[in-house]
């Protein structure tokens, strides 16, 4: 426990209070200081305010912090394929069947603990410098900060939803046209695993259009206004296009009608939803450059799509 005393400079004028914060005490989280801001832990001349009142600059801070917990993980040799890296940034491609964080059930074998061995610095930093995630069976770009200048950066990045992310997804179901799901999502009621839309749950919007339409499929791309957990499963599902392979939100799994033998075994042999982050665009924490990364569709996903093609042509 400590507490921090400090005066707003003048020219950060105009600024709300959270992002204040995030640059004048770079050792904490933006969502740790927001926190503290509305448990009272935070006084601006003696008063407390909300995390985005706008302040004034040369304002008195006290801030009541407390040591955020860094769980401890092992680092694993675990093959990373790297997209970029500077000294701040790292964009890595993450294979799908490769768990995100550790958690109960999967505490080694991570993305975290090949970071970790990559580079062993980043056990300083929350969660090993993840601001976002990726489902365990999504493959795709992932942007991991190096410094806690880097992770406030980009933290702040994706609360303003200004980071680009699209992806591309295969759904069963002929789509005719491209479109925007604006519904709140939350937990399931009665299934702690599955979220769902819900009138009480939190603000999400995907847009998507079309890439690819097949005889029983659609190839979309997505792009995400928000980054709610499972948000483009839940709400392609929603509008009744579920995504192939999607154990979770989509269905009992079926054969679909007059299927090939060769299509039967690429579908019985994908054992994943089929989604891949495929671009990625952010204000680079040190520069403030535009960058942007993008990728092609896995092979996995590939070769599904060929097979459904051919299918579709006997």
């Amino acid at each position: 426990m400590a507490i921090l005393t400090a005066k707003i400079p003048d020219e950060m004028a105009g600024m709300r209070l959270d992002q204040c914060l995030a640059e004048m005490f770079p050792d904490y989280s933006r969502s740790k200081l927001q926190i503290w801001i509305k448990a009272g832990r935070v006084t601006v001349n003696q008063l407390s305010l909300k995390a985005k009142d706008k302040v004034d600059g040369g304002e008195d801070i006290q801030l009541d912090a407390e040591a955020e917990e860094v769980l401890v993980y092992e680092a694993e040799d675990i093959p990373l394929e790297i997209v970029f890296e500077d000294e701040t940034l790292l964009i890595v491609n993450k294979p799908a069947g490769l768990v995100v964080h550790p958690a109960v059930g999967n505490w080694q074998g991570t993305l975290v603990n090949a970071l970790l061995n990559h580079q062993p610095a980043l056990k300083t930093l929350p969660r090993a410098g993840i601001v976002h995630r990726l489902d365990k069976d999504t493959s795709g770009l992932l942007m991991v900060a190096k410094t806690l200048k880097a992770h406030n950066s980009l933290s702040t990045q994706l609360q303003e939803r200004t980071i680009t992310r699209e992806y591309l997804a295969l759904v069963r179901g002929w789509m005719t046209a491209g479109g925007t799901v604006d519904e709140p999502l939350g937990r399931h009621p009665a299934d702690r695993i599955k979220h769902t839309v819900r009138d009480d749950g939190k603000h999400a919007v995907t847009h998507y259009r079309l890439e690819q339409r097949l005889k029983k499929n659609t190839l979309i791309r997505v792009k995400l206004e928000t980054g709610r957990t499972h948000q483009i499963r839940v709400h392609m599902a929603y509008v009744g296009y579920p995504l192939v392979g999607d154990p979770v939100y989509g269905g009992r799994f079926q054969m679909p009608a007059n299927c090939s033998e060769e299509l039967e075994e690429v579908l019985r042999n994908f054992k994943r939803q089929a989604l891949h982050a495929t671009k990625l665009g952010l204000q680079h924490p040190e520069t403030d450059e535009y960058c942007e990364w993008e990728l092609e569709m896995p092979e996995d996903m590939v070769k599904l799509i060929h097979a459904i093609e051919k299918n579709d042509l006997d």
